[in-house]
């Protein structure tokens, strides 16, 4: 461990496992999830979470076609969903790959052709899915007749097996369900559009992860769990009480120095934190050029010896300090906790993200590549993932 003195992010594989058997008690006898993957699996890492997920879900979902490749390369053989736009480019990709892509809207009518002439070159019948905007106004067909039309022209291509078809909750995580009912209204009637002209798609999904731990939109064939296998809240205003989360990542570092400085010092750039009194200050050796918020300068806390030490000035590139005046018997080289418990304390990204003004999931889904990851699974370390012998082709 001594190699990850520095900072290290841990993650708990078995918490993550008991968030996807939490959420699976929920739903309604046969319906299938679908493990979110996206931007690294939020930080934690695709793969082992991937793996870890597995046994639970019938599919997985990622944003991109690098990310969905990704997974296929490293022998996942469940359908790989990809939720965004793909270039062209990728088609002969995702077609030998069995990876299913997304189809929205009239205006890519060639979109469809293209990939159905691709896969039919290539000798296969490659499964899509079709997304349905029915209030994010991000991606998707507008729920009505011609676009109905249009599912059908695509249902008849040869080269094409339309799979799923899924929208996406704009406020589930709001106290106020009214508009994701509307939006469950327009989905129901657009099906309903589907089925008078003959079309029957085999796997439904609306339901995010508000939706499971909410329980609306659950009555489909399937659901698609994101933050919430990663032990995280949606948001404050969604029932915590049905399904119990775990966090599964912790964020780690040490103290590099400990140093006693006089009333009136300034620390950091911009000298914003000046000492009201004499102060010991501990600095740690990780900034925002780790993916840790500069938005928590002066306002962040960590934990020391089960002690909160208040973040003072502004957060640099590579370090912080922190008032460490009330923790008498700290010393160099002891533990730093930035996410997670230490004794009867704990930091929530969700208390980072209200201390800073941000948002829970970019906090974790911004953690950089200078930190390593320690995969845990019964109490010991099942895996470690580092970028310390990254290399670049050419150089």
């Amino acid at each position: 461990m001594e190699r990850y003195s520095r900072v290290y992010a841990s993650v708990n594989l078995d918490a993550v496992k008991h968030n996807m058997e939490e959420m699976q008690a929920v739903l309604p006898a046969g319906v299938k999830m679908i493990g979110v993957l996206k931007a690294d699996g939020y930080g934690h890492g695709a793969v082992p979470v991937g793996r870890a997920i597995e046994p639970y879900v019938d599919g997985f979902a990622v944003a991109a076609a690098e990310e969905a490749l990704q997974l296929v390369h490293h022998g996942f053989r469940k359908p790989v969903l990809i939720l965004g736009p793909v270039h062209s480019c990728w088609y002969e990709d995702l077609i030998v790959n069995g990876i299913r892509p997304v189809l929205f809207e009239k205006e890519a009518k060639e979109a469809a052709e293209e990939f159905a002439r691709r896969a039919r070159a290539l000798g296969k019948t490659a499964p899509v899915h079709l997304a349905l905007d029915t209030g994010m106004s991000r991606i998707g067909m507008t729920p009505d007749a011609r676009s109905a039309d249009w599912v059908q022209e695509v249902s008849q291509l040869d080269g094409i097996a339309l799979e799923g078809i899924f929208t996406h909750f704009a406020t589930a995580d709001e106290a106020d369900k009214t508009k994701t009912k509307e939006q469950l209204g327009r989905y129901r009637h657009f099906m309903e559009l589907l089925s008078e002209r003959g079309v029957e798609i085999p796997v439904k999904h609306c339901a995010n992860s508000a939706g499971i731990l909410e329980s609306i939109g659950v009555e489909f064939d399937a659901v698609r769990a994101g933050i919430s296998i990663y032990g995280l809240y949606p948001s404050a205003d969604v029932d915590k009480t049905r399904v119990r989360l775990e966090p599964a990542l912790e964020l780690k570092s040490c103290i590099t120095f400990i140093k006693t400085i006089e009333e009136g010092t300034e620390v950091s750039y911009g000298g914003t934190f000046r000492a009201p009194r004499q102060m010991k200050i501990a600095t740690i050796p990780v900034g925002y050029g780790d993916g840790y918020p500069r938005n928590l300068s002066g306002k962040g806390w960590v934990l020391i010896r089960g002690k909160k030490a208040p973040i003072l000035g502004r957060i640099c590139m590579d370090q912080f300090m922190a008032d460490v005046s009330d923790i008498p018997e700290v010393c160099q080289d002891d533990p730093v906790t930035l996410i997670g418990k230490d004794g009867d304390e704990k930091i929530l990204a969700e208390d980072l993200a209200e201390a800073g003004g941000g948002f829970h999931y970019e906090i974790l889904c911004n953690l950089g590549k200078r930190i390593p990851r320690i995969y845990l699974s019964g109490g010991k370390i099942a895996g470690r993932k580092d970028y310390f012998d990254d290399r670049y082709e050419g150089f």
